[in-house]
């Protein structure tokens, strides 16, 4: 079992930074992928991006790509997502998730409880 705990968000203006915390307890951390997907007002829940358990491959969704940055620190048990460049277009609920390699939300098993950007224009 792993629980996710999602922070970082926040209000900020276009053009400004984010980077979102996800801790994550559990001894299977490590061996884990995990992802960041997104789900504004209306909309499906979308892949941002993802790492695989050793850090070493990442995939992000067109959309971000560029912008975004996901890393991990197994040692803490935490990824991260640092977000530059934000437009309005990214605001959403942004959640955390862990489970098998993939972009799909059904590729990953535990869910944190999401957190909202809001980009100002």
């Amino acid at each position: 079992q792993v629980q996710l705990v999602e922070s970082g968000g926040g209000l900020v203006q276009a053009g400004g930074s984010l980077r979102l915390s996800c801790a994550a307890s559990g001894r299977t951390f490590s061996s884990l992928t995990m992802g960041w997907f997104r789900q504004a007002p209306g909309k499906e829940r979308e892949f941002v991006a993802a790492i695989s358990w050793s850090g070493t491959l990442t995939y992000y969704a067109n959309s971000v790509k560029g912008r975004f940055t996901i890393s991990r620190d197994n040692a803490k048990n935490t990824v991260y997502l640092q977000m530059n460049s934000l437009k309005p277009e990214d605001t959403a609920v942004y959640y955390c998730a862990a489970g098998a390699w993939g972009s799909l939300p059904s590729d990953y098993a535990y869910w944190g409880q999401g957190t909202q950007v809001t980009v100002s224009s």
